[in-house]
């Protein structure tokens, strides 16, 4: 954001109170939420007998969900994703130009994102798309006061003229951006197009000049060929769609920024790997990382992962089923061969993993889930007190399964140790091994609270230790 005055760094600190919201994650989450709310609402007798229908009904649980993410902070940013028209959003878009009513000019702001694309043959711009996706738009109720252009190329300034004539959006709020090298460049596009000054004058906001020094170093970074290049194995069964652990190659990214390494991502398939041949598979990483993911393929390859990075000294980060599938392995080294977690073997005379009594109660409705921010207490001395410099954190979770407490004993006996828990003591969140270079495992996902010029502690700390550098991996980084 922009605004006359002193200028002020881009940490993301100095972005705490502004909050993002996606409202199609994986827009059939969401809808289900919003659908769950206006049956129980229903079947509470809050609609007085009327017939449940999409709009007022739906629409206002939409509306209902905005606001609750919305409260404690100045910006509220929600995003639609998809395309203008798409069925799936159209009762989304009727939300916001509700809320849009209910919060007055002043207080919302629509951004469009259109394309403009490019033809060969005749080698020009074409803003035709841009302006019929523009017109349906104002078609569902919606006048957008923002537009922000992309296209393969760059576009001549003719395109903003026309943009502005027949789309009703004042040319100084539409911004150009062509394709960048590096996707962290677009805030630096965006700024430099004046968006961000628009923003600040359009919704009345009190807000200082970003100096923007560190993300352009992240940018420099990210279009910069390194000079040395890690190669990080995933062991990995989703291997059709990279997007699916984007949010972990993201956090290696900007680890590897900070500690100015190149991260190169080996793709280790799960099904088919075991600890004979772990060796010739693995030949080469420098790190292993173990994602989370649901369902039974591919789990005995991700314990074989762990222990394999046992056995070798190999920097581990596991990451939700990463713990899991770590303490099933250290389990095992104990003797306890049958050990195992329930989701692969529910017959196993050693569940390392399980769903807690108070959960089964529970199953088939969607509650045996542990969804969100939850506490964690990280023991004196940890690696993991030491990486995050602080003895409490709170981290996001998305998983069912639980470390059954009946085995801590057998995982200390196997060197682990049981660094980070739940204020009561009754929940395990991080585990490492003591005498390990570096081996670390969270039940949470800190890969959702890392950032580009911020990286999380767990990932800042594996990166390091996977470039050979102990005085980094040792050094707390410090409060986030």
């Amino acid at each position: 954001m922009t605004h006359d005055g002193a200028e002020t760094d881009l940490d993301l600190g100095h972005y705490e109170r502004f909050l993002d919201l996606e409202l199609n994650q994986s827009s059939s989450l969401m809808s289900g939420r919003v659908l769950g709310k206006v049956i129980d609402g229903e079947r509470a007798g809050r609609f007085l007998g009327q017939t449940v229908q999409i709009i007022p009904h739906v629409t206002n649980a939409i509306i209902e969900e905005i606001k609750q993410a919305a409260e404690g902070f100045d910006v509220h940013i929600v995003e639609i994703g998809g395309t203008v028209g798409d069925y799936e959003s159209l009762s989304f878009v009727e939300a916001i130009r509700e809320l849009g009513q209910q919060a007055g000019p002043d207080n919302c702001l629509y951004v469009h994102l259109v394309y403009l694309p490019y033809l060969g043959a005749s080698k020009e711009i074409k803003t035709k798309p841009a302006q019929n996706a523009t017109r349906e738009l104002r078609g569902l109720g919606i006048v957008p006061d923002v537009l922000i252009a992309r296209s393969e190329r760059p576009a001549p300034i003719s395109a903003k003229r026309k943009l502005a004539m027949f789309s009703g959006v004042e040319e100084r709020a539409i911004a150009l951006l062509p394709n960048a090298d590096s996707v962290y460049e677009v805030p630096l596009t965006l700024e430099a197009a004046g968006i961000g000054q628009y923003l600040v004058e359009r919704l009345n906001l009190k807000a200082t000049r970003p100096a923007l020094r560190s993300w352009r170093y992240v940018a420099e970074r990210a279009t910069k060929r390194p000079q040395r290049l890690l190669n990080i194995g995933v062991v990995a069964k989703y291997l059709d769609n990279e997007d699916t652990y984007m949010s972990v190659f993201e956090a290696l990214s900007a680890a590897g920024f900070k500690h100015d390494v190149g991260v190169q991502i080996k793709w280790i398939e799960a099904e088919g790997l075991t600890l004979s041949n772990a060796s010739s598979r693995l030949k080469g990483v420098d790190g292993l990382v173990v994602p989370g993911g649901f369902g039974k393929r591919g789990l005995e390859g991700k314990i074989a992962a762990a222990a394999y990075a046992l056995k070798t000294g190999l920097p581990y980060l596991g990451l939700c089923l990463g713990l899991q599938m770590a303490a099933v392995a250290a389990a095992r080294s104990q003797g306890l061969s049958k050990a195992n977690t329930v989701e692969l073997d529910p017959k196993t005379p050693d569940p390392i993993i399980h769903i807690m009594p108070d959960q089964k109660r529970l199953w088939g409705t969607g509650g045996t889930m542990r969804l969100g921010n939850y506490e964690a207490v990280l023991a004196p001395g940890s690696l993991a007190r030491r990486l995050y410099g602080r003895a409490k954190i709170a981290e996001r979770h998305r998983h069912r399964y639980e470390v059954n407490n009946a085995y801590r004993s057998v995982l200390e006996s196997a060197g682990m140790r049981l660094s980070g828990l739940s204020p009561d003591g009754q929940l395990v969140e991080i585990i490492e091994h003591k005498s390990h270079p570096f081996f670390i495992a969270s039940q949470f996902h800190p890969e959702f609270k890392s950032r580009p010029n911020r990286p999380h502690p767990l990932f800042d700390g594996f990166i390091a230790a996977a470039a050979g550098k102990p005085a980094a991996v040792a050094k707390a980084t410090g409060k986030r």
